[in-house]
């Protein structure tokens, strides 16, 4: 498997010297080409000065370039341009050659120019090529070529004298350009190493928190659920984000761990109390431990924890439901106030056994709402019914519907003993059961409020508690319809 830092590592590498590539051969040519240029128009210039003054010489005077002064001259010309310096005949023969390093005379070469090259170089196009002029000057040579004219003093006509060869070694020529070759070469190196060091810190950067989390992902899936992403907390980058994106949800998976154990341990309790009971009497029913007399009571506690067990049953299969979603059915509209009417009558027998009066601040009008009017029901029944539980006897209930902006609030109080502020912020979670629950509500089982919850959500909807001055009210939210 190739890691993902080295196809990082490798593409920014790759970029990097892909660029240098180019630029390089860029820089490569173009400089080559000015460098040529330049050293052209150099060549010619000096070819042009020389045929100029050897026409002016041999018409003034009226000598021949074999006089001691005219080669002195021309040889100062070829040491100060580091060229060598040709002069030859109409018919190609040499009538005078000298070279920067030999300041030497017509004897340093023997020989002709081949009769093309000096018809190419009488030519109108000009004579700019790299030659070695039928070998008589060493390979790859530079040569530039200027035909020296002559004006006729009888005639007046101008007619061709000979020929001036001004000549550069290529390597001389290309010297420059290779010393600014080398140059880029070794800058290109050096940005390159740096380039590709920092490219490696930043691809190690870059994959090091991913790694950390794989082997986080794999601890967790062997059940290590303490484990965390670190060294990322002053990053602002994407993998910071990702890096507090994933230890948030390794929080909340090691909160549901600890939740399921807690569910488990929970049930396993709530289970094993009614169903202790109910063996308890029966065994004692059957080898005679409980007396007759008593059996009657002793079969009414097994019927009430029979009860119990089964109402305990039918909430985690209602949970159940809750937590797949499935008892949320397509929304529809429906009158929020008639909903809580049918469930306040349908729990009036309770009311009026506890002595309970209730206090009613319900709009004139209709309060449609979107949701599910069944699980709003079940809402409904589960917050009235243990405002009744808790309310002190005789007290008051209050039952209350306030529009606000686009949302309607449904409030149920009761007046009773306050909730601990401790106790509010656990109050939604399953199976809990404040002390006076458990003292006085044995038949509950700590899930009414977390069903309660569960729909709310599903709805994307909110509820609230608060418990202050003995007065505690329960509100929850439902969209107009």
């Amino acid at each position: 498997m190739k890691s993902l830092y080295r196809r990082q590592f490798t593409m920014m590498a790759g970029m990097i010297f892909l660029s240098f590539l180019l630029l390089g051969g860029a820089f490569a040519g173009l400089s080559y080409q000015y460098v040529m240029a330049d050293k052209r128009q150099t060549m010619e210039n000096n070819a042009s000065h020389i045929a100029s003054f050897t026409s002016a010489y041999l018409s003034t005077l009226g000598s021949s370039v074999q006089e001691g002064a005219y080669q002195l001259y021309v040889s100062s010309l070829s040491s100060i341009s580091g060229s060598t310096i040709i002069l030859a005949e109409n018919n190609g023969e040499i009538a005078f050659a000298v070279s920067a390093a030999s300041q030497g005379t017509n004897s340093l070469l023997v020989g002709n120019i081949p009769a093309d090259v000096i018809e190419a170089a009488t030519g109108t196009e000009g004579y700019a090529r790299v030659t070695d002029l039928g070998g008589l000057v060493a390979a790859k040579s530079y040569v530039v070529a200027t035909p020296i004219l002559q004006r006729s003093r009888i005639t007046g006509q101008t007619y061709l004298r000979g020929v001036v060869f001004v000549v550069n070694e290529s390597s001389s020529l290309t010297q420059l350009w290779r010393d600014f070759a080398s140059i880029f070469i070794l800058a290109a190196g050096i940005v390159f190493l740096l380039a590709s060091a920092l490219s490696s810190i930043t691809s190690l950067r870059l994959t090091k928190p991913l790694k950390d989390m794989a082997d986080a992902a794999r601890r967790f899936g062997r059940g290590e659920f303490d484990v965390r992403v670190e060294g990322c907390e002053n990053r602002r980058d994407e993998v910071g984000e990702l890096a507090e994106s994933f230890n948030a949800m390794a929080d909340s998976l090691a909160k549901s761990e600890h939740q399921r154990s807690e569910f488990i341990a929970n049930v396993s309790h709530e289970l094993k109390t009614p169903m202790t009971t109910i063996a308890g009497f029966a065994d004692g029913i059957l080898d005679g431990t409980v007396p007759p007399e008593k059996e009657i009571a002793a079969l009414k506690t097994i019927s009430s924890e029979t009860r119990r067990l089964s109402r305990l049953v039918r909430r985690m299969l209602d949970l159940s439901r809750l937590q797949s979603g499935e008892n949320i059915t397509a929304q529809e509209r429906f009158d929020v106030s008639e909903l809580l009417l049918r469930v306040l009558v349908s729990l009036e027998g309770k009311i009026n056994g506890r002595n309970l009066d209730v206090a009613t601040q319900l709009p004139e009008e209709p309060v449609t709402v979107w949701g599910d009017p069944d699980a709003i029901t079940q809402v409904c029944y589960n917050l009235l019914d243990n405002a009744i539980k808790f309310a002190d006897p005789g007290s008051t209930l209050g039952l209350a519907i306030q529009i606000k902006g686009e949302k309607a609030l449904v409030s149920l109080s009761d007046t009773g003993e306050t909730i601990p502020p401790q106790e509010l912020a656990q109050i939604f979670d399953r199976f809990h059961k404040t002390d006076r629950s458990r003292s006085e509500d044995r038949d509950g089982v700590g899930l009414g409020l977390y069903i309660v919850k569960a729909i709310i959500d599903n709805h994307k909807e909110t509820i609230s508690v608060t418990s202050e001055d003995r007065v505690t009210t329960f509100t929850f939210t439902l969209t107009l319809a």
